[in-house]
């Protein structure tokens, strides 16, 4: 009969605090980062100079239609041939900052596309400049409307960080793999990271629906 130890596991408790720590720090960087570089390559779909325009596009396709893994390994591996060296926790903050720009590029061009012409008619009433209708006008109400997608895409991203175990980032599923070697408890381990991520990612998402309305579109 197969028994269970849980307690061998959560004896390991400060590899799976530092690798909670890692996945959180690159969580939230990434979608600070992720979500300003969607709006930016969003405007610039929409509103910028053909060149600007090509730029964004290529971008968002290449990296909507490539494997994260190849991301994250193209900028670790790839990019040391070019002379450019990054430390294992920059490669993984900067491939999941341009993956998440790209979805998060979609999604906000989708709200902005949604605005009603009489805001945008009601703005240049007001000889508002370009950057204050977007920012005042525009944007507020596009993020309120395409907010839960955002929220969602960001969570994807944030469970995406286990593949960056893959370049020895120690992160939560990394400490997952080196416990499971250590104790011979895949079982557990995996079972109990996987909690961590589910409940990671209910708070996580409970925390952006809390903060968008507050602090994010309050122009709404």
């Amino acid at each position: 009969m197969i028994e269970f130890d849980f307690w061998v596991v959560l004896a390991q408790w400060p590899m799976l605090l530092r690798g909670l720590s890692l996945t959180v720090t690159l969580t939230l960087a990434s979608a600070v980062l992720g979500t300003v570089l969607g709006i930016a390559c969003a405007w610039a779909r929409l509103h910028g100079g053909k060149a600007l325009r090509v730029a964004a596009s290529g971008y968002v396709e290449v990296v909507r239609n490539t494997p994260f893994i190849i991301q994250l390994f193209f900028i670790f591996f790839g990019l040391p041939s070019l002379g450019v060296r990054l430390s294992v926790e920059l490669a993984c903050v900067l491939a999941m900052v341009l993956n998440l720009g790209a979805y998060a590029a979609e999604i906000v061009r989708a709200g902005l596309q949604a605005t009603p012409k009489g805001q945008l008619e009601a703005a240049l009433s007001l000889a508002l400049t370009p950057w204050q209708t977007f920012s005042r006008v525009v944007l507020p109400p596009a993020l309120a409307r395409i907010w839960p997608a955002l929220v969602s895409q960001i969570i994807i991203v944030m469970l995406g960080s286990a593949v960056c175990g893959q370049i020895s980032a120690e992160e939560l599923s990394q400490a997952a793999n080196l416990i499971s070697s250590r104790t011979f408890r895949s079982f557990e381990s995996y079972i109990l990271v996987t909690l961590v991520y589910l409940a990671l990612a209910v708070a996580l998402r409970q925390l952006l629906n809390w903060a968008g309305p507050r602090f994010i579109f309050t122009g709404r």
